[in-house]
């Protein structure tokens, strides 16, 4: 009965793992976008680029290459 009872633990314990590691990973894949948005949110009298032509356009296209490198490199380790 202990064996089958560490065994159920033990899987249970892995599928946790993988979850976390889940998370760890989707937390390092939104963090850089969230900065890059949350640096366009403030209010500063001084941001160059928000009167370029292409200012908006280069801050969408910086959070989504910032959103899908790390997403690229955990697939090609493996990792997801």
């Amino acid at each position: 009965m202990q064996f089958l009872l560490d065994a159920t633990l033990g899987l249970i314990n892995l599928a946790q793992n993988d979850i976390i590691k889940l998370f760890s990973v989707l937390a390092v894949i939104f963090m850089p976008p969230t900065v890059i948005a949350s640096i366009y949110g403030m209010n500063f009298k001084e941001m160059p680029e928000l009167e370029w032509h292409f200012g908006y356009p280069l801050a969408i296209v910086l959070m989504v290459c910032a959103a899908v490198l790390p997403y690229v490199f955990f697939r090609w380790k493996k990792w997801l």
